[in-house]
């Protein structure tokens, strides 16, 4: 079986295409033949060794942790799963087949493409979760970062269906345009100098930038901020929530560590919401399986639009 692994920490060059044994299914797992894979910029981070200690990463090993695909066999009491389409996040998921438990599975429902559902798996997810938090009122301003990744173009949505005036900050001028094209009242490209001065306040920040750009963000922000991503460099702040004289909530990562169980029921939640057309994630690029190299390059380099998906 072929698997793309992590042969030292570096660039996207330590990617690499090896042969491991068949993984067999125990009591209460399956076997899941890989359609598409989930391809997130943490995945590139780690591979570069940032937060290796944190995470218990050691190469070798295999990346990612979402992934579509058939269930095809089973282990003793998950045998009902046989047959059945599902999305999991699970660990070693750059691969052509990955044991799952079956607390882990979500069932794609019917109609739903299977590179739509692997795109939610992760951020459908995490989109849902932390704008619950925020409870963005019609009428607010809402402020997005990093708005044409597979995240940003979520919220994007949300809050505009949520009767939001939707601020999208990108890169260039391609991005920008998409992110109106899902629901953005304006967009600003945060490589301009003055561009916050630009947006001037936004009653809600989600911030899935961070670095100087999450930090500029932070001081647009009137009345809540979200600060889950670090793709610039860092998280805006420590995740902690305070209310200072600002009075700004700000909260962090912490709103994307779902236990298992609350995963499956937001992913599964996400997949609904697709089905309605009310989430509509963007696939921007794909890229086979054994060139996951250049998918983690094109991440690194900004030029994708949406979500990345490595194709079995």
């Amino acid at each position: 079986m072929r698997v793309v692994r992590v042969s030292g920490f570096g660039g996207p060059e330590v990617l690499e295409l090896a042969e491991v044994p068949e993984p067999v299914p125990g009591a209460g797992e399956v076997l899941v033949e890989v359609s598409t894979v989930d391809v997130l910029f943490l995945d590139a981070s780690l591979r570069s060794g940032w937060g290796a200690e944190y995470f218990g990463l050691e190469p070798p090993y295999v990346p990612g942790d979402g992934i579509a695909g058939r269930v095809t066999a089973a282990g003793e009491g998950a045998e009902a799963w046989v047959g059945a389409e599902v999305v999991a996040r699970t660990p070693g998921a750059y691969a052509e087949r990955v044991v799952v438990g079956v607390k882990d599975l979500a069932k794609v429902p019917e109609g739903l493409g299977v590179q739509t559902a692997a795109a939610l798996v992760h951020d459908g997810a995490t989109a849902l979760g932390v704008f619950d938090n925020a409870q963005v009122k019609p009428g607010e301003r809402v402020l997005v970062t990093a708005a044409a990744g597979g995240l940003g173009i979520l919220l994007v949505q949300l809050a505009r269906a949520a009767g939001a005036t939707v601020i999208a900050a990108a890169r260039g001028r391609e991005k920008l345009e998409l992110a109106r094209e899902h629901g953005a009242s304006e967009a600003v490209d945060y490589t301009e100098p003055g561009w916050a001065e630009r947006v001037g306040s936004a009653d809600v920040v989600f911030d899935g930038a961070g670095g100087e750009i999450g930090r500029a963000a932070l001081g647009i922000a009137k009345r809540w901020f979200s600060a889950h991503g670090a793709s610039s460099g860092g998280f805006a702040t420590n995740g902690a929530t305070t209310g200072g004289a600002s009075g700004v909530t700000v909260k962090g990562i912490e709103q994307a560590q779902f236990t298992p169980e609350q995963a499956v029921r937001l992913i599964g939640r996400a997949m609904d919401e697709a089905v309605a057309g009310r989430m509509n994630p963007v696939v921007g690029q794909t890229f086979p399986l054994a060139e996951a190299a250049k998918a983690h390059e094109a991440l690194e380099a900004r030029a994708t639009l949406g979500k990345t998906l490595l194709v079995v």
